[in-house]
């Protein structure tokens, strides 16, 4: 058997780029008399902008510091050990970076092996361990303190999750078993399963508190001290530590039952991580934590060497790091300020706009429309927002006051945009309103202004046309809802100039969202993607396949909802007009439903009702659906579908519709939802075989989203 120190050396040969943290151990006496306590911080060396990430090497500091507070554990030196973090960060896990590189199920393994031989003896030490949750938390970060004898957390922690689950893995360093054991599985399961799969939601300080996580919370400001008090009063026994008795009958299989039921609903099946955890929360029942540690090295080792985890670290970059560093987009230093903003139209996409640009910015938004009422009623939609925001405490009342002043509305343009910078549309889908309005625009506006457009298909070329300045046109599109969906398709027309462009980046980096430079291509990309995904569903319906049968064929697919629910969402007539502008644009691919027309012409908002709860086809819809006799498999309709979907991408990147493969990736992920876990939609051709098949070669380089060769 190797020993811990080889398991973790050999590691790190395979990872030289590690960024190492160090476990640094000091030693002094706590308060109220309690005795000579010995503390490790955990700190890389940077700032709070890098946190402190548990690599090979890092883990092998941390057995070394056990090693020493061991040894005067033993000795009787010291009556406790604790464990913390630097500045704003307790630890955010397992370096992905090193994970990414590994190719062996073995050296999977020694990772899993190596994390857990490292933190099980703190729990063996002859003196009670306590870890001090000082800030983020993640991860293996988490787990460090799960294996302590107590826990504190700061009230001020502003993240702490176990998101392996989001990223294709399982809490492998003890996660699965410890917490189902300290907290109840039930909660347990929300932790690891339903907070992962909710787009890696976070629990602050206090929600770490009361699910029992941790044993006591403090302040922020003297957490560590106050800490260390508690520390000693705990010592003393002045203080005891209750927790409640688990409920490990049949509550506990009911959890893990909920969990699945999760799952299925999130994933469907297709994505494994979710399952394995399960699983072993499952047998985490019966209290025995080294079948448990057992369990989860195993299936760490299988979930790195799948394809799943790699899509999910890719997915994580791109979002992380190719989301904030847009490929193409010109020098930021050429963008100009933007003091104010106006807002052509008032309706629903409009006034969500305008309330975005008001909190983002700060900066006077003002809306114009055709008539007063519609003006009055944008104005009112703001106000509502940032009272709701005031009701849930997430502004105060001066800020709230603030923003509503900032936000007007005037039926005169030249009253309103005369000194704006920048000024978008979000009027009727038409070419020739869209023309008319900026020609309107165009006439009142200072000459830096920028005029933006929230089109999502039409030629943003061809709305600058006529204009005298069409280099300050630029393409602006937000996605449904603009609160919640982080994509911004930033579109360059044929005279779009670099500082117009370099203001659009500009406004998207204050506004969080994330940019993408796309060329004027009809639809561009997320509205080409899914008109083509969508418009190969609804041929297979028109030609005879069960509704049903089309739906559940893409369940593999593990999308957030199913294609007839995102058309409903979405809107039929909206999904209808998309579909005539692409198939005038491309008449060989893209086709116009009979069936969709007679269902946008008969007024329906979908094809379900909901009567019963889910889904079902609507009778009204079902009488208006004029179907051939070709009646496909799931299997078949699949693979037409994901077919179509690999013949679009692979045109669009020889069209230069965005630089690379990774582009559309990130279009899929923030713009439409697209899961995680799939890597966004081309490492899922790549590994299904559909590319090859359709284009002759794959989108991404072997060991880009898979495992290296």
């Amino acid at each position: 058997m190797s020993t811990t120190a080889e398991l973790l050396k050999g590691a790190a040969e395979l990872f030289p780029g590690e960024v190492v943290t160090q476990a640094h151990v000091r030693h002094f006496d706590l308060p109220l008399g309690a005795g000579r306590f010995a503390l490790i911080t955990l700190d890389n060396g940077h700032d709070h902008t890098k946190p402190t990430t548990l690599g090979p090497q890092s883990l092998a500091n941390i057995d070394a510091a056990i090693d020493q507070v061991e040894k005067e554990a033993a000795d009787g030196e010291i009556v406790g050990v604790g464990v913390t973090g630097k500045p704003f960060i307790f630890a955010v896990g397992a370096d992905l970076k090193g994970v990414e590189l590994l190719k062996r199920h073995e050296d999977a393994l020694a990772i899993g092996k190596g994390g857990h031989d490292v933190f099980k003896r703190l729990s063996k030490l002859a003196v009670p361990t306590f870890a001090y949750y000082n800030g983020a938390s993640m991860g293996g970060g988490v787990e460090v303190g799960l294996h302590c004898t107590y826990r504190t957390v700061s009230a001020a922690l502003p993240a702490f999750s176990l998101p392996e689950v989001f990223l294709g893995l399982v809490p492998g360093w003890g996660g699965c078993t410890l917490l189902p054991n300290l907290i109840g599985a039930e909660k347990a399961v929300s932790v690891i399963i339903e907070n992962s799969l909710n787009q890696n939601r976070q629990l602050k300080g206090k929600q770490v508190y009361e699910l029992g996580i941790a044993d006591a919370l403090f302040e922020g400001a003297d957490f560590l001290e106050q800490s260390l008090i508690w520390t000693a009063s705990v010592l003393k026994g002045e203080i005891t530590v209750e927790r409640p008795a688990i409920d490990r009958g049949e509550a506990w299989d009911q959890a893990v039952a909920k969990g699945r039921f999760i799952a299925d609903s999130k994933v469907h099946g297709a994505a494994p991580a979710a399952y394995r955890a399960l699983d072993i929360i499952a047998e985490a029942k019966d209290g025995d934590l080294q079948k448990g540690y057992d369990a989860e090295d195993q299936a760490l080792a299988d979930l790195i060497m799948g394809g799943e985890l790699r899509s999910g670290i890719y997915a994580f970059n791109l979002v992380q790091k190719r989301g904030k560093r847009p490929a193409g987009a010109p020098d930021k230093n050429l963008a100009r300020p933007v003091t104010k903003v106006g807002v052509v139209g008032a309706g629903l996409m409009a006034s969500q706009l305008a309330l975005l640009f008001l909190r983002r910015l700060e900066v006077p938004v003002v809306l114009t429309d055709i008539d007063q009422e519609r003006i009055d009623k944008g104005v009112g939609y703001v106000h509502a927002e940032i009272d709701k925001l005031l009701g849930k405490g997430r502004i105060n009342q001066d800020k709230a006051n603030r923003l509503k002043a900032l936000v007007t509305g005037v039926l005169d343009k030249a009253e309103g945009f005369a000194d704006a910078d920048f000024i978008i549309e979000a009027v009727f889908e038409e070419m020739g309103v869209k023309q008319q309005v900026f020609a309107e625009v165009e006439a009142v506006a200072p000459a830096h202004a920028i005029l933006a457009t929230n089109t999502s298909s039409l030629s943003v070329s061809e709305m600058a046309s006529k204009l005298r300045h069409p280099e300050r046109v630029v393409g602006f599109h937000f996605f449904n809802p603009v609160a919640v969906l982080p994509l911004l398709e930033i579109v360059r027309g044929e005279k779009t100039d670099d500082a117009s462009l370099a203001t659009a980046f500009g406004v998207a980096k204050k506004l969080k969202k994330t940019a993408v430079l796309v060329k004027d291509a009809p639809a561009f990309v997320v509205n080409r993607i899914l008109t083509r995904f969508m418009g190969e569903i609804q041929n297979v319906i028109d030609e005879g396949t069960p509704v049903e049968v089309a739906e559940k064929a893409v369940e593999p697919l593990g999308l957030p909802m199913s294609p007839l629910v995102l058309l409903e969402l979405v809107g039929p007539a909206i999904g209808l007009h998309v579909s005539e502008t692409l198939n005038r644009a491309f008449p060989e691919r893209f086709t116009v439903s009979p069936n969709l027309k007679a269902v946008v012409e008969a007024g329906k908002r979908g094809f379900y009702v909901y009567d019963s709860g889910k889904p079902e086809l609507d009778p009204e819809v079902a009488a208006l659906l004029k179907q051939g006799d070709t009646v496909l498999t799931e299997e078949q309709v699949r693979d037409r579908v994901l077919d179509a979907v690999a013949q679009e991408i692979g045109l669009m990147l020889d069209e230069g519709v965005v630089a690379e493969a990774q582009d559309i990736d990130l279009c899929l992920i923030t713009g439409a939802g697209w899961p995680f876990h799939l890597g966004g939609i081309t490492p899922y051709l790549d590994r299904e075989g559909v590319s090859e098949r359709v284009n002759g070669k794959r989108f991404l380089e072997p060991g880009v989203a898979s495992v290296p060769a």
